[in-house]
């Protein structure tokens, strides 16, 4: 269910109309179970959904971004929903950038940034904070195990940020735990079966299936 940060529930919120697009960027590394549930879910809250694969800044990736976003693409794929686009376009490790393409590409939109709790209090630090708390409302997905902290949404909204919170049931999945042991239990068939047939993350194409 789509709240706000204060916690009161707002199904017509701006950012919940017709035109609003939801942004999931992801470094997809691999994409998981838990990144299939998310876009899946969030297909239900808006309209439209635009995902795609970047490189962290912050993070040493176990594969390129071009094997990445095969993987996202295949996530994508999966799902099977006209509403939901993988667009590579606007990858970039700054949030900024992308916001920026997307509103090239859609400006008429209402532009919603969708992130994992584990990111909200990092969020005043990134590259032009204020610029991407503007142009975007921040809808929060929490994560199992980073449980959303409501002073770091009090400071973004004292920035003026929009924040949302949606609350999704999300398996406990990790790429960064997948990156050293993958496993098929927690990945979608689509992507175990790329990261098998290209060796990624130290499977090889007869690890079990």
């Amino acid at each position: 269910m789509l709240a706000a940060a204060g916690g009161q529930h707002t199904p017509a919120h701006a950012a919940a109309l017709s035109e609003a697009i939801a942004l999931f960027g992801t470094s997809a590394d691999p994409p998981t179970l838990g990144h299939q549930t998310l876009l899946e879910h969030v297909l239900e809250h808006y309209p439209r959904v635009i995902t795609w694969a970047s490189d962290n800044p912050h993070k040493r990736h176990g594969a390129t971004l071009d094997q990445r976003e095969q993987l996202l693409a295949a996530v994508v794929q999966s799902i099977d929903n006209p509403r939901l686009e993988l667009r590579q376009e606007l990858s970039s490790p700054w949030a900024i950038t992308t916001l920026e393409r997307a509103q090239q590409l859609w400006p008429n939109a209402a532009l919603v940034f969708v992130i994992g709790s584990d990111l909200v209090p990092q969020i005043l630090q990134w590259r032009q904070a204020q610029e991407v708390l503007r142009r975007a409302q921040i809808t929060v997905v929490p994560r199992a195990g980073c449980p959303l902290q409501s002073d770091a949404v009090q400071a973004l909204r004292a920035q003026g940020a929009q924040v949302a919170v949606l609350e999704l049931p999300i398996p406990a999945t990790a790429s960064s735990n997948l990156r050293q042991n993958p496993s098929p239990d927690q990945l979608p068939a689509a992507v175990w079966a790329l990261i098998r047939e290209h060796n990624l993350y130290g499977a090889t194409s007869d690890a079990r299936s």
